[in-house]
């Protein structure tokens, strides 16, 4: 399937709650699924609920245009039958309240978190990320947590939950869609994100509209449904799609921040 088709993700369902991750707070858990995996569950009852869940599909499959390695996404389905035996009650009404449809990331056994004093990435690795998450304005890739994982000598992104964050409000989105990401001056490839400029040039325009439409189509009109605000599935995706592109349009001002900023490390 072509990415500018429908973008896929496979269902599964979760039978075994194996652990919670409780350095994560929103409390993600390694669970066993009926394909035989394990996964690392995002749940759509935590803390920042959906939205972090809609970020996290947009921010990976946006990763994959530029071929970063992303572990595999699926849905992963949750019985209302789980958590009544959980002791936990704080773990216990997380289950409760994530029946249903959450969102798995493949479990990457033996993996270890990137060490920016160990680990090295070749500077055009290195400028795809800074520049992906100037794009999505990403404020969770910096040294205290960097969300990335060294698998098999290989560099692994994970957690894009806290990118897009004007969804938490959609006050300004428009504006905000055209506003340099300061947070930037923070991300831990900052000094080795030398090749932006080149980035911009060589790969922004395999971000179009119908693949970024492609992506967005996949997330759940339930996960995108704001009653409150009267936001209907369709009017979310719309703004999600609207946003990105402007965004893009105007790259060269999250680039000439990205290069400042390595400037005033220097």
């Amino acid at each position: 399937m072509s990415i500018e088709q429908k973008t896929a993700l496979r269902d599964v369902h979760i039978i075994r709650y194996i652990s919670p991750f409780r350095e994560g707070g929103s409390l993600p858990a390694l669970v066993d699924a009926d394909d035989g995996f394990s996964y690392v569950i995002k749940f759509r009852g935590a803390g920042q609920g959906r939205k972090a869940l809609i970020a996290e599909i947009i921010g990976a499959e946006l990763a994959r245009i530029l071929k970063l390695r992303i572990p595999e996404l699926v849905f992963a389905e949750l019985d209302e039958s789980f958590g009544r035996t959980e002791p936990d009650e704080e773990i216990q009404d997380l289950l409760k309240f994530s029946v249903g449809k959450n969102l798995g990331l493949h479990f990457l056994q033996g993996s270890v978190t990137y060490d920016a004093t160990v680990d090295k990435l070749a500077a055009l690795e290195a400028s795809k990320i800074v520049w992906l998450d100037a794009l999505i304005m990403n404020v969770d890739r910096t040294v205290r947590n960097t969300n990335m994982l060294i698998w098999h000598k290989e560099l692994w992104l994970i957690d894009h939950g806290a990118a897009l964050y004007f969804h938490h409000s959609w006050d300004n989105w428009k504006e905000t869609s055209i506003k340099p990401f300061v947070q930037i001056k923070d991300h831990v490839l900052l000094k080795d994100a030398t090749l932006v400029e080149q980035v911009d040039q060589e790969f922004k325009s395999l971000f179009t509209q119908a693949r970024i439409e492609a992506i967005v189509a996949v997330i759940p009109d339930a996960w995108l449904e704001d009653p409150e605000r009267g936001l209907s599935a369709a009017n979310a995706r719309a703004v999600y799609i609207e946003f990105l592109c402007t965004r893009l349009a105007h790259s060269e001002l999250f680039v000439n921040q990205i290069n400042n900023a390595r400037t005033n490390l220097i």
